[in-house]
């Protein structure tokens, strides 16, 4: 393989419902600054039914040239049909670097592509970079249960790829006067030639918990003793308004459901608050929200990670404190906490 033939970084442009899904726009965030230290255009790769509308919006937020396969054979996502286009604009272009978005359908995508292509793909990606001079992509990942931090290198394949979690990454702020180039490609599949149909698409109407979602986030692990003890996550979440998080201890221990989990295994969140009630701090469940607004910790062990890495520590048993402040939130409600002398 002539490395030197591959130039660029790509993203794959992920649509759902008529619109670009917000990873994919935090990965144009990333791409941008990848792209500018190694001095190469950023591009996006949009695939879809009449998703060409949304080309202008890829530029606003940092492309310079978007590549867009629109047709009806595109419209339902299916695996074969997307990465014969991917990998027909792959071998096209030649992109030195390919990023997606860790969701379902990035990570069933970037697979299939890497195989296909014989290139290498690094999974829930928390930290790029790149070398300027070489262009070798340096993807970082929790290895090893999440106790250590392994950067992996794509030496002698192109094009290196990675998929990134939702919310690891910030997007650019959308800038309508940036102008670029939207290139359309034509279709090299045909719905007859796919072994896959897609018959009816049924919407899951349970409600689901969008720990990505939340402004507030009360979180609690092995501190708390028992599924009992976890309770009091509950209703400390309750009495605020907040949603419920957990450490993976918690989740294991059968305290709570896996879907509430905040971790490399679990959901990456950046709410405007986080409460680390009764954990540690491993490194597993700290790439999950290390880049929360703030960072509230509870713990009675002083030498515990967690203190190293929140913007507030209070030492001490979550059963003592955790009462308090549910107490103090619910005065507050009522107006019985005077701040200030104001009510």
């Amino acid at each position: 393989m002539n490395l030197a033939e591959y130039q660029g970084v790509w993203v794959f442009l992920e649509q759902k419902d008529g619109a670009i899904v917000p990873v994919s726009l935090e990965l144009l965030g990333a791409g941008r600054a990848l792209a500018d230290k190694r001095g190469v255009p950023l591009a996006g790769l949009l695939i879809g039914d009449q998703v060409k509308p949304l080309a202008q919006q890829a530029i606003h937020y940092g492309a310079d040239l978007v590549y867009v396969y629109d047709h009806p054979v595109f419209r339902d996502y299916r695996t074969e049909s997307y990465m014969k286009a991917v990998i027909d604009c792959c071998q096209k272009y030649k992109p030195e670097i390919f990023l997606y978005g860790a969701t379902s359908t990035g990570k069933d995508l970037a697979s299939a592509v890497a195989t296909d292509l014989a290139t290498g793909l690094t999974a829930d990606t928390t930290m790029l970079d790149v070398d300027p001079e070489s262009g070798l992509l340096q993807a970082s990942r929790p290895a090893f249960g999440g106790n250590i931090m392994a950067t992996i290198l794509c030496k002698k394949h192109r094009p290196q790829m990675a998929t990134v979690r939702p919310k690891v990454m910030k997007a650019l702020e959308p800038d309508l006067t940036r102008s670029g180039t939207i290139v359309e490609e034509s279709a090299q599949v045909r719905e007859e030639e796919l072994r896959t149909k897609v018959l009816k698409i049924v919407r899951d109407a349970q409600r689901t918990i969008r720990l990505d979602e939340a402004d507030v986030i009360v979180a609690g692990g092995k501190g708390l003793g028992s599924k009992e003890g976890f309770q009091l996550i509950h209703r400390f979440a309750e009495t605020i308004g907040a949603t419920v998080g957990a450490s993976r201890d918690a989740v294991e221990a059968g305290w709570i459901d896996h879907q509430h989990q905040v971790g490399q295994t679990g959901v990456t969140v950046t709410p405007k608050i986080y409460f680390a009630i009764g954990i540690s701090g491993a490194i597993q469940h700290l790439v999950g929200m290390q880049n929360s607004g703030l960072i509230i910790a509870i713990n009675k062990d002083p030498q515990a990670a967690i203190f190293q890495h929140c913007h507030y520590g209070i030492v001490g048993d979550a059963f003592e404190i955790v009462p308090l402040l549910i107490e103090a939130f619910q005065k507050a409600v009522h107006g019985e906490v005077q701040y200030g002398g104001k009510v």
